[in-house]
């Protein structure tokens, strides 16, 4: 599968830029930006003899990103309330995280995991979390409007707060561990020092090696890894890339079991504000309607939100550690119909509804009683020839 480097990236640089506004003497500047960004990609492609729509999942959504930014009317700076929103930073938040991984290492290299330290630490991260948002709130902003470096931190550490969450990054973290001390035995490396960071990074995974500790840091997307994919990542860091080992590991985050955790980062500080209203569509009015038809009203409401991402082929999300369901603005328009929004709803009213199974060590969300509830919906056909169209269609842009 393609990779393009720094694509993502790109896309969080423009997104940046117009959460402030674009400076007049910048337009220019950040108008070619954005066409080289794209014409890059289409080019690298047409090389490869893939489309678009076929990149991984999250370098897909960062070209359709900047594929669609109006270079025609961008915010300017100063031209609307948000760009008059300073962003900010979080002082010592670093340290924190620091701290954090540290109590996390200590977890999760024992081999008999302790599994009563975990609300503890996630009581410590939820006070740094809510140190954060109270910041936040005394500056009248939103966690959308801290730093690059601060949102991320945040965004992470928001994810672990949970205990279900944190438990996950614990054992995975522990099986990382275990992993590499079997590797480093067989290796000859028996007094190296491993050490595992599993945190919010913009790419998959770097190691660095110094005197005799090696350090593996890797994207929360692999929270979920089998061990196939971990033992790959400690390989790699041990004794440098290999073809394989790299198959395995991109194989693994090009799959929605990757990609769904890093939504669910971005959606944390990217959501500005918890409002099921949107310009077209009410999601409070729509659940209710939903609820009374087709869980005859027994669903307990989660928290309803737009999301502020531009999404183009996953047009929802249900957050279960938040109890959130968080649905792309690009179904909030008047050529949208109402039922197409619903279908997206009531999808992820089911996953609230049905939960998720672990078969052979693997996170199963699409069950099959999970589809044939699923097929339950009126509608079902026309929206998904709906969502098919608008994905085709944002995919040949």
């Amino acid at each position: 599968m393609l990779q393009i480097r720094g694509l993502v990236r790109a896309a969080q640089k423009a997104q940046e830029q117009l959460k402030i506004g674009v400076r007049d003497a910048d337009v220019l500047t950040f108008q070619s930006f954005v066409l080289s960004s794209v014409e890059t990609v289409e080019r690298l492609c047409a090389d490869a003899r893939v489309t678009p729509h076929q990149l991984p999942a999250r370098s897909r959504q960062a070209y359709y990103f900047l594929k669609n930014i109006d270079l025609q009317n961008l915010p300017t700076a100063g031209s609307h309330q948000r760009s008059m929103v300073q962003t900010i930073g979080i002082k010592n938040i670093k340290t924190q995280q620091r701290a954090i991984l540290w109590r996390i290492s200590q977890l999760a290299s024992d081999s008999h995991l302790d599994y009563e330290q975990i609300p503890t630490v996630a009581k410590s991260i939820s006070q740094v979390v809510e140190a954060i948002e109270k910041i936040c709130t005394q500056q009248q902003i939103t966690p959308a409007n801290l730093t690059s470096s601060s949102r991320q931190i945040y965004a992470w550490m928001k994810f672990l707060a949970p205990e279900a969450n944190l438990k996950l990054h614990v054992q995975a973290t522990q099986r990382i561990h275990s992993i590499a001390k079997v590797l480093c035995s067989s290796y000859g490396h028996e007094s190296v020092n491993f050490v595992v960071e599993m945190t919010n990074l913009a790419g998959l995974y770097r190691s660095r090696w110094v005197g005799n500790n090696i350090t593996l840091i890797l994207s929360e997307g692999f929270i979920h890894a089998g061990e196939d994919v971990l033992t790959a990542l400690v390989q790699t860091s041990l004794q440098g890339k290999t073809q394989q080992a790299t198959r395995v590991i991109r194989e693994y985050a090009s799959l929605d079991e990757f990609s769904d955790v890093l939504l669910d980062l971005d959606l944390i500080a990217e959501t500005i504000t918890e409002d099921g209203r949107g310009s077209h569509y009410n999601l409070e009015t729509l659940f209710d309607k939903i609820n009374r038809e087709y869980f005859g009203e027994e669903l307990n409401k989660p928290r309803l939100t737009w999301s502020q991402m531009q999404t183009y082929r996953k047009f929802g999300h249900y957050e279960p550690a938040r109890d959130r369901i968080v649905i792309s603005l690009t179904l909030d328009a008047a050529m949208i119909p109402e039922y197409v929004v619903e279908f997206v709803l009531y999808h992820e009213m089911l996953h609230k509804f049905h939960g998720e199974r672990w078969v052979n060590g693997r996170r199963m969300v699409h069950t099959s009683e999970f589809r044939k509830d699923e097929g339950r919906f009126k509608f079902y056909d026309e929206a998904e020839a709906w969502l098919s169209k608008l994905a085709s269609r944002e995919a040949g842009k």
